[in-house]
């Protein structure tokens, strides 16, 4: 017999049927009569159904066939799937030149992934981006042209946001060098203005172009959400910290924004961007739709992204402001080296599930004829040779898009326990 000390009693493992897979199956699953009835009959019903599923999906499954024809009398029709997957990808852009759209996808892939990669979080992002983004275009265009006005108002840009963003950590030289870029820009947009500079086009065509109206499938859907997104979050910032604000013209006209286009559905916004706006436009002058369509997307998703970070900069103590003033930082200083990691950091799971939600309303575009991937795929139904068989295009349809928004979710997990490390106890 082992001796035990006195005053202290032996340490016994729990009984088997309170620890362990049993013991988690009695607490949960068959803690009563009612409860174990209930899993059985459940139970059941789920093998019932995946064993009907996999013999529809997989054993009774046609992947080959010349027309739908052949798949009447047994299970999924794959066919479909093997004989419209380029069309349901990469809808009316000509055939020939599909891999065009197929790079382009895979360039975005690649800014995505590299992005959430923290150690990217520096100056490589921006270049990561910018050459991700051009590329992307090139490839979905063909051709771009840059007009001088252009080149002026994206110097005017850069230096002013390179100027203000350095301007407490840049060497002077960096400073002034911003400042000179901001000011070549706004001289070269006078001088264009009043006609005293010529006008000229910088033009990139390595390959042939193909209008905004040829466009469909994944990379409509990845370019309206990964770009809407994109240009909506600095701008739902701004409105965040708008409505925040002392200044009540300032505060006013945000909340007059936020609550004006929280009121009215996207599709609406849609139809004004698609319908009503070339209507107010100069004679002669348009806009393309899918811009439009895009600037849609970015103004309705700015609105609900701006509520979901005032919830986290509502929710941070008054004395991380006060502390911030103490310390005598400006304004700037204090909102994006306190405020806002902190404001941002709270607010990871309901950001990101505003993107999911904003990702698959890219659907809602179909209203004024821009077809992206869930549209494209309905399309593939059309041809009255594939007539019929809607379960097998809307399963893959939402296996797609399954694996879009379980990455992200699976990525905000990761990213709300990697910010929070500092914080837990």
């Amino acid at each position: 017999m082992t001796d035990v000390p006195v005053g202290e009693r032996r340490q016994l493992p729990p009984p088997t049927s309170e620890g362990g897979a049993m013991g988690w199956l009695r607490q949960n699953l068959f803690s009563s009569w009612g409860n174990g009835i209930t899993t059985v009959v459940l139970l059941l019903a789920i093998a019932w159904l995946l064993s009907w599923f996999v013999d529809w999906a997989v054993l009774t499954a046609v992947w080959t066939a010349p027309s739908g024809q052949d798949c009447r009398g047994h299970g999924a029709c794959w066919a479909l799937i093997h004989e419209k997957y380029r069309y349901i990808f990469f809808g009316s852009f000509p055939y020939e030149q599909h891999w065009r759209p197929l790079f382009a996808v895979l360039a975005m892939l690649a800014m995505l992934i590299l992005s959430a990669d923290r150690r990217m979080w520096n100056k490589r992002l921006l270049w990561i981006w910018s050459i991700g983004s051009a590329t992307t275009f090139l490839l979905m265009f063909g051709q771009i042209n840059i007009s001088s006005s252009l080149i002026f108002f994206l110097a005017l840009v850069i230096g002013a946001g390179g100027a203000v963003l350095r301007a407490t950590v840049g060497s002077p030289i960096e400073i002034n060098a911003w400042r000179a870029l901001a000011g070549i820009g706004v001289a070269g947009l006078a001088l264009r203005l009043v006609g005293l500079f010529p006008a000229f086009t910088l033009s990139i065509a390595p390959f042939s172009y193909v209008e905004t109206s040829l466009w469909g499938g994944l990379p409509v859907t990845m370019i309206l959400a990964t770009y809407g997104l994109l240009f909506a979050f600095p701008l739902g910032i701004l409105l965040a910290l708008g409505r925040r604000s002392n200044l009540p013209l300032i505060k006013s006209l945000c909340v007059g924004f936020i609550e004006l286009i929280r009121g009215v559905p996207l599709i609406s916004l849609l139809i004004m961007a698609s319908v009503m706006l070339p209507l107010f436009l100069p004679s002669g002058m348009t806009i393309d739709k899918f811009l439009r369509a895009l600037v849609a997307v970015i103004l309705f998703a700015s609105a609900y992204i701006a509520e979901v970070i005032r919830g986290g900069l509502q929710s941070l103590p008054k004395g991380q402001f006060e502390a911030a003033d103490a310390m005598g930082l400006t304004y700037f200083q204090k909102t994006t080296l306190v405020i806002l990691p902190q404001a941002l950091r709270v607010v990871i799971p309901p950001l990101i599930n505003t993107f999911i939600g904003f990702f698959k309303d890219t659907s809602l575009v179909l209203i004024i004829g821009i077809f992206d991937f869930l549209n494209t795929a309905n399309q593939a139904l059309v041809d009255p040779k594939w007539a019929g068989f809607p379960g097998e295009i809307y399963l893959f349809a939402a296996f797609v898009y399954f694996c879009f928004c379980f990455s992200m979710s699976r990525y905000s997990k990761y990213l709300e326990t990697e910010l929070n490390k500092g914080t837990r106890r």
